[in-house]
């Protein structure tokens, strides 16, 4: 599906630093921001027209392939440095990456993230789109390094540059409806504040990741699940953003472990009705109108009250479907795998504890929970060819190494 390498790259986004030269009163991680910037721009483009998602997430991937390479450079300076260098800077980010990316889609992928970097016209309106959702997303991080460097000479040059910089996309009704302060600035802050949720929060780990940049990541395999699989374009975007969104509502709950869930019979059923509860009266109000339907689809919501986003099914005529999707693998039958995207989730928790184990933290509750998320993929990771368990062996082996 993907090598350990690449996993790896990904997760080395968690101990990027940003905003390393100004006092934080949070840690600002470069995987929260993509993250982050993935969200701003799945709203963004559903309130425009002729926007392809599939375009969206590939060109959103491989700019986050390029920034974990060339992240020691300050995005300012990055941006000077790619007016004069950027075929250079391109080729030498094409060379690091080739071994973890040669073999995916025998080579196809790795020749349009070539394509991309070496075609600004690609996927045109799509890096736009993109580029105003990483500016959001920074803009929102300023506002909290600001609050800190008020007594820093020329912070308040910087707040002007930050701000004055919203013009060059107004052109988007997303963007003047998140200036304005409108609803959707509400969806956008509360999806944001999920960077100070920290994963496994009972335990020590390095490096910590938050609850948004985890969305990411299983939203990130589940794009290269889709790709395996061949699935359809409406499939992969499906994929991509339901395991983006998976855990959102812990933005009003707040991270609960699946020890805590599952130990008292029932209690998974309460935590699972408030969530529906806070959903429809905190998150719902504020999603534009005419993508609220196809959201609580993505969220998992369906049926009388119920909600499951780990269920694989389509939307055709609102049957919920159980068995393998590969008989429905086209745009018509909308559907989402999400029998593979929770073993996505399993797979990620596995690399959380894998590499902080590699690090020399390794508590009680790590190395159990380890064993607990491997022994689920054992037993239920095998899914459409896919085995999430000997990816996780593999993984491990790498990390260990």
């Amino acid at each position: 599906m993907l090598s350990p390498g690449l996993i790896d790259h990904f997760f080395t986004s968690a101990s990027i630093q940003r905003w390393n030269d100004y006092p934080r009163m949070v840690e600002l991680v470069e995987l929260d921001k993509q993250a982050h910037k993935f969200i701003i721009a799945f709203f963004l483009a559903n309130m425009e027209k002729d926007v392809n998602h599939v375009h969206l997430i590939e060109a959103g991937i491989f700019e986050f392939l390029r920034r974990g390479i060339v992240t020691d450079i300050r995005p300012d300076v990055f941006r000077q440095a790619l007016q004069k260098k950027e075929h250079e800077i391109n080729k030498w980010v094409l060379t690091k990456l080739y071994d973890d990316l040669c073999d995916i889609e025998d080579g196809k992928f790795y020749k349009r993230f070539e394509n991309y970097l070496n075609d600004s016209t690609m996927y045109k309106k799509e890096r736009f789109i993109l580029k105003a959702a990483s500016y959001l997303a920074t803009r929102w991080e300023f506002a909290i390094v600001y609050q800190t460097s008020k007594f820093l000479n020329g912070i308040d040059k910087v707040k002007e540059d930050v701000e004055d910089e919203i013009e060059d996309y107004y052109e988007l009704i997303g963007v003047r409806k998140i200036a304005l302060n409108k609803k959707l600035a509400k969806v956008i802050d509360l999806s944001g504040r999920l960077r100070f949720q920290k994963r496994w929060a009972q335990t020590p780990r390095i490096p910590e990741t938050s609850v948004l940049g985890h969305m990411l990541i299983v939203a990130i395999l589940g794009y290269f699940y889709s790709l395996h699989i061949k699935a359809c374009d409406k499939r992969l975007e499906n994929n991509f953003y339901c395991a983006l969104f998976h855990d959102l509502p812990e933005a009003l709950t707040r991270d609960i472990i699946s020890p805590v869930k599952y130990s008292v019979s029932g209690l998974d059923d309460i935590i699972s009705e408030y969530e529906i509860k806070m959903i429809e009266n905190e998150i719902l109000p504020y999603v534009p109108s005419h993508i609220v339907g196809n959201f609580k689809y993505l969220l998992g919501l369906y049926g009388n009250n119920e909600k499951d986003e780990f269920l694989n099914k389509i939307n055709e005529k609102r049957i919920m479907v159980v068995d393998a999707l590969s008989t429905y693998n086209e745009n018509k039958f909308n559907a989402i795998d999400g029998v593979a995207l929770k073993n996505c989730d399993r797979l990620s928790a596995f690399i959380e504890a894998v590499i902080s184990i590699s690090h020399g933290v390794k508590s009680k509750e790590l190395l159990q929970g380890k064993e607990f998320i491997k022994k689920a993929l054992k037993e239920k990771g095998k899914v459409e060819g896919i085995d999430f368990y000997k990816l996780a062996q593999e993984i491990e082996a790498y990390v260990m190494s």
